[in-house]
């Protein structure tokens, strides 16, 4: 995505004239109506939604839009008599089809840390990617392993990824996400709708606020909001790390491209013709040194952007000539959830969970003192 327009320096939105809102508004109607022609997200008729809402949400927004900007403007008063140059109206969203998504594209920040990780240069940021409603994993993890902050005396900081609310209670979920910001000062948010077909977008989204705001780190971790991180191991391992192209997680070799229509990552051959796809790391979790991210951002103006998230990385990083690396050990990850056992989990770093799990309780007994085997 090119950053054409993207906040200030200073992170504040700024000022939206006229123009400048509608352009945002038929931005913001072009994504509600691919989402409601496209998605892959089960119940609801998103399009019957959007029509009933439409009116709603463009008032919604446009309050939340002036609200933002009066608040975070005040520095930038005395700049309001210079020139500016308005973008253009921006050409109707046309849908690239059901198994590709609208990238590169401006899509723009709604809330932003925008000068939070170059003020403390952390050794490793943790991006987790959530619906805007799950306010639930986000304050798990927030008391569980994201509440690691200096981990063998390395900085780590965490942040939230969200896209907009597509489904019932817009304007109650938003004012929601907009008093958590306040509270917590981790979330990053963006005006594309946050649904299953748009994970390729969201990332390609991290991947840009890493380049534009988080240059100072030297790692990166995309990880789900249902896993289970051991924070200590995941610095351990960076440490030893090379420190440029250099992504790992648990890396897939020789993995088969799903032809039966029926399958959740089912792509056909006019979108991707070889019977498999070249080496990529499970969307579960991946880490990337902070010379990437450029780098795939700029090779995706190349490449056909795919909805499955991990495997269009992997297409990126193929184009670029940089093959994902091995973990130094395969028993880092698991994609199937690790019963827990305090020993075995002193030797991961990250695993998925299953839905009843309480990982709070987990976290309390991992963190206990005492010998974990």
């Amino acid at each position: 995505m090119v950053e054409s327009e993207k906040p200030a320096e200073d992170g504040r939105w700024f000022k939206f004239s006229r123009n400048k809102f509608f352009v945002f508004i038929l931005i913001f109607a072009g994504l509600f109506l691919i989402y409601s022609r496209n998605t892959m997200t089960p119940g609801g008729n998103p399009k019957k939604w959007m029509q009933n809402q439409s009116a709603k949400l463009m008032n919604f927004f446009s309050g939340q839009i002036l609200n933002i900007s009066s608040l975070n403007t005040t520095a930038n008063d005395n700049s309001s008599s210079q020139n500016t140059t308005l973008p253009p109206t921006p050409v109707p969203y046309v849908s690239p089809g059901p198994y590709l998504v609208e990238y590169p594209y401006d899509y723009q920040y709604i809330i932003n840390e925008p000068q939070k990780c170059e003020q403390e240069k952390p050794f490793v940021v943790l991006i987790v990617p959530v619906a805007p409603n799950n306010r639930q994993h986000r304050d798990i993890i927030r008391n569980t392993w994201g509440s690691e902050s200096l981990v063998l005396d390395k900085v780590v900081r965490l942040f939230f990824l969200l896209g907009l609310h597509a489904g019932v209670e817009v304007e109650q979920v938003q004012q929601q996400v907009l008093q958590e910001s306040k509270e917590h000062h981790d979330l990053i948010q963006s005006n594309f709708v946050d649904c299953y077909k748009n994970l390729t977008i969201k990332t390609m989204v991290m991947l840009e606020w890493l380049t534009a705001h988080c240059s100072s780190a030297s790692y990166a971790m995309k990880i789900d909001s249902d896993m289970f991180l051991n924070v200590h191991n995941l610095v351990s391992m960076l440490l030893n790390a090379q420190k440029s192209n250099y992504m790992t997680g648990l890396v897939a070799n020789g993995a088969t491209v799903l032809r039966n229509p029926s399958s959740k990552w089912y792509l056909p051959h006019n979108i991707y013709a070889p019977p498999q796809y070249p080496r990529y790391a499970l969307g579960l979790g991946y880490i990337l040194s902070l010379d990437l991210p450029k780098k795939l951002t700029e090779a995706s103006r190349h490449v056909k952007a795919v909805y499955i998230e991990d495997v269009y990385l992997g297409l990126l990083m193929q184009h670029l000539g940089i093959p994902p690396t091995d973990p130094p050990n395969w028993g880092y990850f698991y994609v199937f959830p690790l019963p827990y056992n305090r020993c075995a989990f002193s030797r991961i770093v990250a695993t998925t969970t299953s839905p009843h799990t309480n990982r709070e309780q987990i976290w309390n007994d991992f963190k206990k003192p005492g010998p974990y085997c």
